[in-house]
């Protein structure tokens, strides 16, 4: 006769531990917005978003914790216990890419999280006037900050710029625009101007570029030279005018 086995839980388990295998058992879970798993949400600047945390196959009373990125959020003692809601007011460009977590205050590791895409166009405008002298060096920059990422575009006198090989060059980051011109030559007079565009807007920048002529350089040693012969021709002077009154008397 076969021998039953049988599955005996130790008088020593905590109820905790128990209670962990039951809620396990029902397939206890969060849902923020109606999202079981993580998700993104795309937002615009300005208006206020709710986010509502709400468990789900519970037999009892659960509390509920919000974290901001790492920090927890402070919750109201009516706003804790099987569901939760906050809210982002105003939602500002600051909060693109920030998570927000909702998390079963006795076991954390049941949780979902939203990631706010906050989109909004670029930001740029004005003008800006340089000059410089021939030969030297000069760099044009936008910075400008948009989501989706903008795509940019350099002009000269409202023309499409023509980049000259090994003079003209062109950097670009996600916020950071710039055009550098090597050794500045009088043809390169003129306003450019930076166009940042994305899928909701664009914005523009000019740079009036005003090209001098060059400062004359004179050499150091030349200078140091005048300079020392200059000041030894004075105190000869001084010198030899000392001596012709002292005969005198």
């Amino acid at each position: 006769m076969a021998q039953r086995s049988s599955l005996t839980v130790p008088s020593e388990v905590p109820v905790l531990a128990l209670c962990f295998l039951a809620c396990a058992a029902t397939g206890l879970e969060l849902s923020v917005n109606n999202h079981a798993a993580d998700f993104s949400l795309s937002v615009l600047p300005g208006p206020p978003v709710s986010l509502s945390c709400l468990i789900q196959n519970s037999s009892q009373d659960e509390e509920l914790l919000w974290y901001r990125g790492a920090g927890k959020v402070d919750l109201k003692d009516g706003n804790k216990m099987n569901i939760s809601n906050i809210c982002v007011s105003p939602v500002t460009e600051s909060d693109n890419g920030v998570t927000f977590t909702c998390k079963l205050a006795r076991d954390t590791s049941v949780q979902v999280s939203v990631t706010l895409d906050v989109q909004f166009p670029p930001q740029l405008s004005g003008e800006e006037s340089l000059q410089i002298e021939e030969d030297k060096d000069v760099t044009l920059s936008c910075n400008a900050r948009s989501n989706p990422q903008a795509q940019t575009a350099w002009y000269k006198n409202n023309s499409t710029l023509t980049l000259q090989q090994n003079r003209y060059q062109l950097y670009q980051t996600s916020e950071v625009f710039q055009f550098s011109i090597k050794k500045v030559q009088k043809s390169d007079n003129g306003t450019y101007t930076c166009v940042v565009k994305s899928s909701l807007g664009e914005g523009r920048k000019d740079f009036h570029l005003i090209v001098e002529d060059r400062k004359p350089v004179f050499p150091k040693e030349a200078v140091i030279a005048a300079v020392v012969v200059v000041t030894l021709t004075v105190l000869f002077g001084i010198v030899a005018r000392k001596d012709k009154i002292c005969k005198v008397w």
